[in-house]
């Protein structure tokens, strides 16, 4: 399988968001995930890092 867990970066430290992520959709300044097991989650956001290797996705909330 090849989802991911994504991750929120505060205050210099990661913490899950969401596990076995399949969908990540980018949509203007809002991120929208949904994982494998129909969990949907949205913030308003921007992606700092993805590690496909590691299966591995951060994110950053913007105000």
């Amino acid at each position: 399988m090849c989802e991911a867990n994504a991750y929120i970066y505060e205050n210099g430290e990661e913490r899950l968001y969401l596990e076995s992520v399949d969908i990540l959709r980018p949509e203007g300044d809002r991120i929208y995930l949904r994982n494998l097991f129909g969990e949907q989650k949205e913030l308003k956001g921007r992606i700092k890092e993805i590690s496909l290797l590691s299966h591995k996705i951060v994110l950053e909330r913007v105000e």
